[in-house]
């Protein structure tokens, strides 16, 4: 303490406090030690001198509104000039406290003690009150209480002369010998610059200045403002919270929970007062260090800016936009599979819950068995096919180069005949995305079925011990058929099915719906063509009858986990052709799904919107 040189008193016309230096440039102290610097000057002297009377203004404040209850009672002023003094040093935030307690001094300014003078006291324990301050209690009955004078001390450990907090009350009655501390944590929520200074467990000083500089672009580049729940809507030029966007998805409290999952810890129960509060608290004080890159990807969602959005993903690690994959406990994959030669990026689309026209859009990417997820979004109906598309686009900064990408829809059932291979790719290309990628679709109500993924793991058994799949034709005329007997027939001895026609007719949705029960792991069908209201019992003239025979011709001796790629041939053949007549392909829909090849692992641990 002798050395600590940091140490400030601060003048604001008949007001004195205290203050310690944190940059060459910046000293925190209490608001309301300088509540009247709007109108009378701030000055600036050290404990030890050498430099004089500094002139400094408030730049920052964390909303304190004049009473002794009202939270952010923190100002950061600013020098005129840098002082050559070293700043103060921080403890980590739980230093403060321990069995025996820690020895707490503090260095202030009462009256007669023109020079400064030390109290020592401790923490009463780590819980806060009101969510905002410690209780302080005298370490001994004798000594210097806690006085006017103090207000904006910095409270450091004994031992070590490293801070860990700020005096910002003391008890009216001097019989009571307490007062109360702005942990270093709770002081960071209000000038994030403080969270670079302040150490903590994973991340060093330079990765949470990176994550600071990137929530700050995130709050600022929002569409729309709105604030966490913590603090009332910002009344004084200094106070330092920030906008976030308005959706519900984006609130710093749903962002916290996303982060943390079902079973991490529960929100503060004052909430957050802006992202960086959110994200200061998920570094400060949650001990899951993977919690904050969670955090930051989830944030990412929702920035407009493509680069911003792939910095937040790539946080901490700068120079990638892959994070690697965590080590597991080997898996004992099945004889002859090459499932592990696909790279998917998972496309998820269901309804929401809370309408018609609304759907949970999640696009993930899988490296090896282990997903990441590159957005998670409610959206209207016709923001779907957009938000996609872009995440699609930004998921194949996840894959590694070599990777042998593969595009999976999992759609309702009602969906599954949507054209989401002829989706234009992006913006500035109008080629198709199925020539793009191999692209699959998949049912979402079998991908959540646990026995039929069971079941597909079964067939897969049994498809990777042969070379080629066995084709089950539907014609159209076949529509009659016995729905039930049809599912058993087909979990018994089909490996793909091939439809004449699309799933439109009622008829042709149930032996759909059949195929997809039977567990059967790939189905083909035409997007358009006869109805499946042919009655008449000659395939000559029926174009389905021709399109499953193509089929046969072109697939059905072909080995089953290949057929993403021979359907992407065929869709890039079909697309270039120049023909009059269309290719028979050109309107082919695939539905190929193998569990080992897209496990499911959780992304978020819940769902997204809540």
């Amino acid at each position: 303490m002798s050395s600590a040189s940091w140490h400030a008193r601060i003048n604001c016309g008949r007001d004195t406090g205290a203050g310690f230096l944190v940059t060459e440039r910046h000293v925190l102290t209490c608001a309301h030690v300088v509540a009247h610097s709007d109108t009378t000057p701030v000055a600036v002297s050290f404990a030890h001198g050498g430099e004089g009377e500094v002139p400094a203004r408030v730049i920052a404040h964390g909303g304190w509104d004049g009473r002794d209850t009202d939270p952010g009672d923190l100002a950061v002023l600013e020098l005129d000039r840098p002082v050559s003094l070293k700043p103060a040093e921080f403890a980590t935030p739980s230093e403060a406290y321990g069995d025996p307690p820690r020895r707490l001094l503090a260095y202030g300014f009462p009256k007669r003690y023109d020079e400064g003078t030390l109290a020592e006291y401790r923490a009463t324990a780590d819980q806060l009150i009101a969510g905002e301050w410690v209780q302080l209690e005298a370490w001994a009955a004798h000594g210097q209480p806690l006085a006017p004078g103090f207000s904006g001390a910095a409270v450091t450990l004994a031992e070590t002369g490293l801070v860990v907090g700020m005096v910002s009350a003391a008890a009216r009655s001097p019989e009571i010998r307490n007062g109360r501390m702005l942990p270093t944590q709770i002081m960071a929520r209000y000038w994030p610059r403080l969270g670079d200074l302040i150490p903590t467990p994973e991340y060093d000083q330079l990765q949470k200045e990176r994550l600071r500089r990137l929530v700050e672009a995130a709050e600022g580049a929002a569409p729309t403002g709105a604030r966490g729940t913590a603090h009332p809507a910002p009344t004084h030029p200094h106070q330092t919270h920030n906008r976030s966007p308005r959706t519900p998805e984006c609130s710093p409290e749903r962002l916290y929970l996303d982060a943390v999952g079902p079973l991490g810890p529960p929100l503060p129960p004052h909430g957050f007062g802006s992202l960086w509060a959110a994200a200061w608290y998920l570094l400060s004080e949650v001990p899951d260090p993977s919690a904050t890159p969670r955090f930051a990807t989830r944030l990412a969602d929702f920035v407009d800016d493509a680069r911003l959005r792939a910095a937040l993903r790539s946080w901490p690690h700068p120079h990638t936009h892959r994070t690697p994959a965590p080590a597991q406990a080997p898996t004992t994959a099945r004889p002859g599979s090459t499932a592990h030669t696909w790279s998917p990026i998972l496309v998820e689309i269901a309804p929401s819950g809370s309408g018609n026209r609304d759907f949970l859009v999640e696009v993930s990417a899988y490296n090896d068995r282990h997903r990441r997820v590159v957005g998670s979004r409610r959206l209207p109906v016709d923001r779907v096919r957009p938000y996609a598309l872009q995440r699609i686009d930004e998921a194949f900064h996840e894959l590694e180069p070599g990777a042998r990408e593969l595009i999976a829809f999992v759609l309702p059932r009602r969906w599954l005949n949507a054209d989401v291979a002829r989706w234009q790719r992006s913006a500035d290309d109008d080629s198709p995305l199925g020539s793009f990628a191999p692209l699959v679709v998949m049912d979402l109500e079998r991908r959540r079925s646990g026995g039929l993924q069971h079941k597909l793991r079964q067939k897969w058994r049994t498809l990777d011990a042969r070379p080629e799949a066995r084709l089950h034709r539907i014609d159209c005329w076949a529509v009659g058929q016995d729905q039930v007997k049809l599912t058993i027939d087909l979990r018994r001895d089909a490996d793909m099915v091939g439809f004449g026609t699309p799933p439109r007719a009622d008829g042709v949705r149930r032996l759909f719906q059949a195929s997809l029960n039977a567990a059967v792991p790939v189905m083909l069908w035409p997007r358009s063509g006869c109805r499946g209201e042919h009655r008449c019992g000659q395939p000559a003239d029926c174009p389905g009858s021709e399109f499953l025979d193509r089929l046969a011709e072109h697939l059905a001796d072909l080995p089953a986990h290949e057929l993403p790629q021979y359907v992407h041939e065929l869709r890039e053949t079909a697309y270039a052709s120049d023909t009059a007549e269309p290719h028979w392909a050109h309107d082919l829909a695939l539905l190929w799904e193998d569990p080992e090849c897209l496990p499911d692992p959780v992304g978020y641990a819940h769902n997204p919107v809540g």
